[in-house]
């Protein structure tokens, strides 16, 4: 039982510095980056679909992005997509290629990035708390019913608090590395 909750913490924190991983791969760094366009939606045929799935995303160099999409008529809806969205980037179409420059950022905006970035690891933080807690609760529920004696509560709650620990210095740790970047000129 008390094994069950435990696993059951851990994969949920584990998720969390999944979204937090996810959630920091949108915040853009001035570099290059496929994963910059995962965000733009193009209609499809009916359906809003990410930009992979109906192009060829590449890096080209540390500067730019190169879209090629596996249908012709599909460059201006891709185009028109990017441009709307909030990228702040400006496609350059030569035939059937799409090139994507990234504009240089200002240290100005790589500290709001970095603002976000901490904004985003602090729910995060909040997050992995609130898998403890609700841990800790299911924990003292099975005491309160008998089915655990309080030394093996104890000891749950303890491994509880290491996993906490523990994801809450990987978060530090994968927001350490993201300032780093944003702030790097």
């Amino acid at each position: 039982m008390l094994k069950e909750i435990r696993d059951d913490a851990k994969t949920r924190m584990q998720k969390t510095v999944e979204t937090l991983e996810a959630n920091f791969a949108k915040i853009r760094t001035g570099r290059a980056h496929p994963s910059i366009l995962d965000a733009v939606r193009v209609d499809y045929y009916g359906s809003e679909v990410p930009v992979g799935q109906v192009a060829n995303v590449n890096v080209e160099d540390s500067r730019t992005l190169t879209v090629q999409p596996w249908e012709a008529p599909m460059m201006q809806k891709i185009e028109k997509a990017i441009m709307m969205s909030d990228l702040g980037v400006n496609p350059v179409v030569t035939g059937n290629l799409m090139r994507i420059p990234m504009p240089m950022l200002t240290e100005q905006r790589r500290k709001e990035f970095a603002k976000v970035a901490r904004s985003e690891a602090e729910n995060a933080r909040v997050a992995v708390r609130n898998i403890r807690r609700d841990a800790n609760t299911d924990v003292k529920n099975l005491l309160k019913d008998k089915e655990i004696t309080e030394d093996e509560a104890r000891r749950s709650d303890d491994e509880v608090q290491k996993l906490t620990d523990e994801f809450v210095g990987k978060i530090d740790a994968m927001l350490a590395e993201k300032e780093n970047s944003l702030l790097e000129i």
